[in-house]
């Protein structure tokens, strides 16, 4: 039996599934987040982009990039979740293109939420050479950096379906990286893909505890931890908050791509595992992601309140 003739039944199977179960219903959730996500990140993208000054700080620049490769994420996420919903056929080499650049910008955000961290305790631990270690154009090429290592995997994922002529024909009822992943390796490829998911994710979650740990460690005896409710224990409570919401969903996945090779475990518990994660855990840290990073800023507030009314302004003076 062909790759793609394995695929067809192994995705009828979990169209059987979703419908038993009705999860297909997730994808009404799902949908809402994200446009109500889709209307608020524009609008701090045009905060950071129009205003010069937060243009130069390395910051805001880490965060527009978050903020690019979240809606990317989006909207392609949200295109699967409907198709795969109304059980739309799809090419399978557009799925395969659609979920390359679905892992390299969840991988994106992952890389570039990491570096915010890291950029903080750089600014905390180097106050003075900070502005001369991450200038604008150096955090430019730096991010740079973090498209290309993000899209290394999925692009070596795409020429090894190039390689695999047979997979190029056809179309598939679900659209899902779990596929994508398990139909063009073998076992040993599937645990080549465990083990990069599995150490990425490892490394950034070190990463991050260790500049938390430095950060607390270099403030503790400055007085802003003192107040139950200083601004630095709200602001930690916050990027904690979001930090876990951005990292819970890719140790979600880590769980199905274990759980998709084991012939042991139920398909429903790999079907439910997986559209909780795509329709709910991955939409959460985004949904949030405009408020409790975005809006905390003042910078950013304030240029906001400030664009409402000059656009205020000219509403009425044109009226």
């Amino acid at each position: 039996m062909t790759s793609l003739a394995l695929m067809s039944n192994h995705t009828q199977e979990w169209v059987d599934s979703v419908l038993r179960w009705r999860l297909d219903l997730l994808s009404i959730p799902a949908t809402v987040i994200t446009l109500a996500t889709l209307l608020a990140d524009p609008v701090l993208l045009t905060c950071i982009f129009l205003s010069r000054a937060l243009r130069q700080e390395t910051r805001y620049l880490l965060m527009a990039n978050t903020l690019t490769a979240d809606m990317l994420f989006l909207v392609l996420n949200l295109a699967m979740v409907i198709c795969n919903a109304t059980s739309a056929q799809m090419s399978w080499l557009v799925c395969e293109l659609i979920t390359a650049v679905t892992v390299t910008t969840c991988s994106c955000a992952t890389l570039t939420i990491t570096l915010m961290v890291v950029d903080t305790y750089a600014a905390v631990r180097w106050p003075l050479r900070y502005h001369d270690l991450l200038p604008p154009a150096r955090t430019h090429r730096i991010l740079l950096g973090v498209w290309v290592l993000a899209a290394l995997y999925p692009l070596s994922l795409l020429i090894m379906v190039e390689m695999k002529k047979e997979n190029l024909h056809g179309s598939v009822a679900v659209c899902l990286v779990l596929f994508s992943l398990g139909f063009i390796q073998d076992k040993m490829g599937w645990i080549h893909s465990f083990v990069y998911f599995s150490l990425v994710t490892v490394i950034c979650t070190v990463l991050i505890f260790v500049c938390y740990i430095r950060l607390y460690m270099v403030t503790r005896t400055q007085g802003i931890w003192q107040s139950r409710f200083s601004r630095a224990r709200v602001t930690l409570l916050a990027h904690g908050v979001l930090l876990l919401l951005y990292f819970v969903p890719v140790f979600v996945f880590i769980m199905e791509v274990y759980l998709f090779q084991r012939k042991d475990i139920s398909q429903d518990l790999r079907v439910w595992v997986s559209t909780v994660n795509v329709c709910v855990f991955k939409l959460l840290p985004r949904a949030f992601a405009p408020y409790l990073y975005g809006l905390r800023y003042r910078e950013i507030s304030d240029t906001l309140m400030q664009w409402l009314h000059q656009h205020r302004r000219l509403s009425q003076t044109t009226v």
